[in-house]
């Protein structure tokens, strides 16, 4: 890894949060506070973008000391949001967060421990718990082909198929601190430089895959993505995305559609037009599941 990078420790502001914010309601009040409360790393900045342009975030957390409020228009997607809270602030580690997080104290302090002792580590991720207590995977492999296939097949009627558990890495202990493949980007500590030299996150995907693809991008570059259970995030999961299930699950497999489409390189783009016609089949499926009733409940942060 040629890329160097100063000790953060001796630098003045040593973290921001960025969240990226679309009708979260109440949650993001909550959210907000829970970052202020972790000053385990010193104080922090945070950002939040208004996707939504309603004015409520600015009338829930505009008062709060070392919180801005950007409103920005039109509704940006995941990426194109957490672009522009990025670009309001100059910290060095930059945390990238959904609006409907409870972070809990210490996990700021766990998360840039790792960055500032390791110079080639870009992105690190903590726990991530379900309101329930349950762990959610956040920490992912890249499936092979026959993963990928296996998972949107068998993932939602049997999530403990071979597929999904190597995808999603279930077999591994949760408590052990490990290079990964990817992070879920609903909680994700990033080094600035490191998001610098691969040019942010991609708009291309207004919502899903962004975070599979900024760490395959990192990684390719040779930065290392790590999870690290010294940190816990509790997500309330898609509370935003709610309001427009059929729009989300369309765009999800068109961000499935749009990865393959960057990723895939010579001969193995033959596999595009049946991976057009699988994904179109199976958000179709989806959808119409949803409609009749069989799968109730948010859409997950991703598959």
């Amino acid at each position: 890894m040629s890329t160097a990078a100063a000790p953060l420790a001796q630098q003045a502001t040593r973290w921001a949060a960025v969240v990226v914010e679309y009708e979260s309601g109440d949650l993001l009040a909550a959210c907000v506070r829970s970052i202020l409360a972790d000053d385990s790393a010193g104080p922090v900045e945070v950002v939040v973008v208004d996707n939504g342009g309603s004015g409520r975030a600015r009338a829930a957390v505009g008062g709060l000391s070392r919180v801005r409020v950007l409103v920005a228009g039109q509704n940006l997607g995941y990426a194109g949001g957490a672009n522009l809270g990025v670009a309001a602030t100059d910290a060095p580690v930059v945390a990238v967060c959904n609006a409907d997080l409870h972070i809990e104290h210490g996990t700021a302090a766990a998360m840039l421990a790792r960055l500032d002792a390791e110079a080639d580590l870009a992105a690190v991720g903590p726990v991530l718990r379900n309101p329930d207590g349950t762990q959610y995977p956040s920490a992912r492999t890249m499936p092979s082909m026959r993963d990928a296939v296996g998972h949107a097949l068998l993932g939602v009627i049997r999530p403990t198929n071979r597929f999904t558990r190597r995808y999603r890495q279930l077999d591994v202990d949760p408590a052990s601190s490990r290079d990964v493949d990817w992070l879920s980007g609903a909680a994700m500590w990033l080094r600035r430089s490191a998001l610098d030299s691969v040019g942010g996150w991609d708009e291309g995907y207004f919502m899903f895959m962004e975070d599979v693809d900024l760490c395959w991008r990192l990684r390719r570059l040779g930065w290392r993505v790590a999870y690290d259970p010294g940190g816990v995030v509790v997500h309330e999961q898609g509370v935003s995305r709610e309001h427009h299930p059929f729009r989300m699950i369309v765009r999800h497999h068109r961000s499935a559609y749009r990865f393959a489409e960057k990723r895939w390189r010579g001969a193995k783009r033959v596999l595009l037009v049946p991976a057009a016609v699988f994904l179109t089949g199976r958000a179709v499926l989806e959808v119409a599941a949803r409609a009749l009733g069989a799968r109730p409940g948010r859409p997950q942060v991703s598959g």
